[in-house]
């Protein structure tokens, strides 16, 4: 079970912009451990059925079109700081996460992430985790299940987040560039399910295929589907 510790500070001009479909079991744990820190934070429906928004309590709720790119897209326009933190329904940052973040707010220029972890304690976890931390050091090439905080004022001038299917995380990243990106000293601890469910091999080797198309320029919404499992339509 992931540690959830409830943070005291208050950081103010931050919102915490989250997407959620169908995550009403995992939500409440990510929300706890936001605690009272930020000064909003809004939950971005994709059209659950599963009570998701019942979930977010303590949360501002909106809806969007399914699609995280599409979702996330109207949390920032929704948002009412000029900070974000874009963040996964599924992940829980770890204690002094807000200590960081407020220290990372004096430098407006730069975009931050936190460090990949899984809730999981096998060794093909542990592989993983090394991996991607290879990834964000070699590549400069963090994902969105680490998190994103980002001044309004950068977001705006890279040309903001676009509502893609898929690949909005990695699109972002790369407008950034390596010279804007920093990374944080805190963990962010991402439900390992998925890739226990698929296999941890079989789910690697198709996100790595997913970047790889895309790098390729392979329209998102083909990807999207690739990523899903299904053709077609």
């Amino acid at each position: 079970m992931r540690q959830i510790v409830k943070n005291k500070m208050r950081i103010e001009g931050l919102s915490v912009v989250i997407p959620a479909l169908n995550a009403a079991a995992g939500l409440p744990a990510t929300l706890a451990a936001l605690g009272g820190a930020p000064d909003e934070i809004l939950v971005v429906d994709g059209g659950s059925t599963d009570g998701t928004a019942q979930a977010a309590a303590g949360a501002r709720v909106i809806t969007a079109p399914r699609g995280r790119g599409t979702q996330l897209a109207a949390g920032i326009a929704a948002a009412q700081n000029p900070w974000l933190l874009l963040l996964h329904a599924d992940t829980i940052l770890a204690p002094g996460w807000a200590e960081a973040v407020a220290r990372a707010m004096a430098e407006p220029g730069f975009a931050y992430h936190f460090r990949f972890a899984l809730d999981d304690h096998s060794a093909p976890a542990r592989r993983l985790e090394r991996a991607v931390a290879w990834r964000c050091r070699a590549l400069g090439l963090p994902y969105g299940d680490q998190g994103l905080l980002i001044h309004r004022s950068l977001l705006d001038e890279v040309g903001g987040l676009r509502p893609l299917p898929l690949m909005e995380d990695v699109d972002l990243v790369r407008r950034l560039g390596r010279r804007r990106l920093r990374a944080l000293p805190v963990a962010a601890v991402t439900s390992a399910a998925r890739w226990r469910r698929d296999g941890w091999l079989a789910r690697s080797a198709r996100n790595l295929t997913c970047l790889g198309l895309f790098t390729l320029g392979v329209p998102p919404r083909i990807i999207a589907r690739i990523y899903a499992g299904r053709r077609g339509g």
